[in-house]
């Protein structure tokens, strides 16, 4: 079974606007409502590619209650810790250009914090667990640390997409699947930017030290994978941008979804890169029509 753990989710709120004047009354011209978090999107978009899996981590009063009643309408299970107060609300203004405002999460108590390790405790050998996104600042701050711990004991696959000081933490897990992009692949190597050669050369070292399978997203310029054996480099599918959130979260479900149905590597990175594509070209997360009508564009070269 693959579990995901969002420790902030938020109800993302899309406003979409001809343009937007500041300091004046704004009409939208439509309006989107989705569950969020980088958990969530991953666990969307895996039930759209025909994968299940189960959502964890904290949610809270009625924004709380819209999360888990929106996934499980998907057919998503939940096995989240209530807390008190609110799960954030991000509100999303597309006039143009893109912005956003992110709320903030509730306070995540110790014993709720014990009851969401006590969870990842409970999983079995050979499940995976997708750890994604930011956390709240009310847990500790090695809380991604104690998680990975916990499953790493329970000999369940790790998978990880986050950032900071978080991300350095758990490729010293020695995870099945890593997912930085360039910018957070430069940062935790502490150099202002990376060329493609550094990518090659930063990710061969990440995989001698354990990481099984890494992708390197860059966006439209398309995405590196590494392991053990192979090294390769993929051209993204050229299209109309429209959507900046969640690309990065399908990469991580195409990938899982396509070896959970016994594709190849190159097969499953290719099928990542589509799903990302395939997210960025929609107003919401991609489907699996979508997805399959990129992959044959998604051009693979071996390194």
């Amino acid at each position: 079974m693959i579990y995901t753990c969002t420790l902030n989710p938020s109800v993302d709120y899309i406003v979409h606007l001809d343009e937007l004047h500041v300091g004046e009354l704004n009409r939208s011209v439509k309006t989107f409502t989705f569950p969020g978090g980088k958990g969530i999107n991953v666990s969307r978009v895996l039930k759209r590619l025909g994968v299940d899996s189960t959502a964890l981590g904290f949610v809270g009063g009625f924004t709380g209650g819209f999360i888990e009643s929106e996934l499980r309408k998907e057919g998503i299970a939940c096995d989240f810790v209530h807390v008190p107060g609110q799960t954030r609300i991000n509100v999303k203004l597309k006039a143009g250009r893109e912005t956003e405002i992110n709320g903030e999460g509730p306070a995540v108590a110790d014993d709720d914090a014990a009851q969401l390790i006590a969870k990842i405790g409970a999983l079995s050998a050979g499940d995976v667990l997708v750890l994604a996104g930011s956390a709240p600042t009310s847990l500790p701050a090695d809380m991604y640390e104690r998680l990975a711990a916990r499953a790493v004991n329970r000999r369940v696959r790790l998978v990880v997409d986050t950032s900071g000081p978080a991300l350095g933490a758990l490729l010293a897990c020695r995870p099945f699947l890593a997912k930085p992009n360039h910018h957070e692949l430069a940062e935790l190597f502490g150099v202002a930017m990376v060329t493609r050669e550094d990518i090659v050369l930063y990710g061969r070292r990440l995989v001698e030290k354990g990481v099984e399978h890494l992708i390197v997203s860059m966006g439209g310029d398309g995405a590196f994978y590494f392991n053990e054996e192979t090294a390769l480099f993929a051209e993204a599918p050229q299209g109309t941008v429209k959507n900046s959130v969640g690309a990065g979260d399908s990469m991580v479900a195409g990938f899982l979804a396509a070896q959970a149905n016994g594709k190849s590597i190159e097969e499953a990175f290719a099928y990542s890169v589509a799903a990302g594509s395939a997210t960025a070209f929609s107003e919401d997360l991609c489907t699996k029509e979508e997805v399959e009508a990129l992959v044959d564009r998604v051009h693979i070269v071996h390194l």
